[in-house]
């Protein structure tokens, strides 16, 4: 019996050799793999490790993490990174002829901007940033931007000699660029130069506002593109004063075969008073060529004008924040347009 019970826990002893014997097999194995994978990893090349990880963790190049989102402009596998243009948006009102559309049209090129990605905007409701000399702190001045835009900035701006001369040769001679809606050229009648500036100033408006017939006499420009060559807007139409044809090109003007000249508006009247120009002049041209948006040239620096942006429901039509988008881009020179003069165009 003694016997039985000595040759079994021989055997027992001898599997359990074998059995540790086995497992320390398997341990120098695993650790021969771990070794030779630490070397492959030791021969990839910097910053390779780092970029798998980086991948793994936030998705594909360009996307955010979890692999969701689009490229964006100079992120990796995006588009390089492009500078963003810089706007400075007026709505300074002077007088009693305000607008209350002015606030929507500030923001619309706030928002022009931000869908556009072209611009970065900034907004004043006075004429401070319109000097070159240096601001200081993070204030800004005209040497900042590239363009301008008035939104409806009537009356005497009282800018004193060194603005003046600083708007007129941010265009003249640095190239930059203006954009005036509807009301800005209703503005500085006692400043010559600003007219020779913008190319015009406001003189009535004898229709008000209303659906007027609109053709469009240059569809090649690129604010005009989008709109078919005959169209009614609605929109209070103004009637302008001190241009020519010869010094600027044309692109929009109302169908003077289609105005109403017996309406009670037309032919002036006291100031203020329906379609009156100011000072109660004719409110009318009398060759009837009724432009409602021009480009034109001052010195090296480009210049766009529109009537529209009277109401706010201008400023909720696409066709409309079109026209003006392309117009920012076109005076920052980012797109191309002419400015040669030409007569009528039916």
């Amino acid at each position: 019996m003694r016997r039985s019970l000595s040759i079994a826990l021989s055997a027992t002893l001898a599997l359990g050799g074998v059995a540790v014997l086995w497992i320390a097999a398997m341990q120098a194995q695993t650790a021969a793999a771990q070794g030779q994978l630490r070397q492959k990893e030791a021969q990839v090349q910097p910053g390779q490790a780092q970029g798998a990880a980086s991948q793994s963790s936030q998705g594909m190049p360009g996307q955010a993490a979890g692999g969701r989102g689009a490229p964006t402009p100079g992120g990796r596998g995006g588009p390089p990174a492009v500078a963003k243009k810089h706007l400075l948006v007026i709505g300074q009102t002077m007088g009693s002829f305000h607008h209350g559309s002015t606030s929507e049209g500030v923001a619309s090129f706030w928002k022009m901007g931000k869908d556009s990605n072209v611009w970065d905007t900034e907004l004043k409701t006075d004429m401070e940033w319109i000097t070159k000399k240096d601001p200081g702190s993070e204030a800004h001045s005209l040497p900042y931007f590239d363009a301008v835009v008035f939104v409806n900035t009537t009356g005497n701006w009282k800018l004193d000699d060194e603005q003046k001369e600083a708007l007129l040769s941010f265009v003249r001679d640095d190239g930059k660029g203006i954009v005036l809606v509807h009301a800005a050229i209703d503005s500085n009648y006692n400043w010559p130069e600003w007219a020779d500036l913008t190319g015009g100033w406001f003189n009535g408006h004898p229709w008000g506002t209303f659906a007027g017939s609109i053709i469009v006499e240059d569809q090649s420009f690129p604010a005009m593109r989008h709109f078919p060559k005959y169209l009614k807007l609605h929109d209070e139409m103004y009637s302008t004063k001190s241009w020519s044809r010869d010094k600027l090109n044309v692109l929009m003007r109302l169908d003077e075969s289609k105005l109403n000249y017996s309406s009670p508006q037309f032919g002036g009247g006291p100031p203020g008073a329906g379609g009156a120009a100011r000072g109660g002049e004719p409110s009318m041209r009398t060759d009837k060529d009724q432009a409602v948006a021009w480009a034109k040239m001052y010195g090296k620096g480009r210049v766009f004008y529109s009537t529209f942006g009277h109401t706010k429901e201008a400023w909720e039509n696409p066709d409309i924040l079109k026209m003006y988008t392309e117009a920012v881009k076109w005076v920052m020179g980012l797109t191309e347009g002419s400015t040669a003069s030409h007569p009528k165009v039916n």
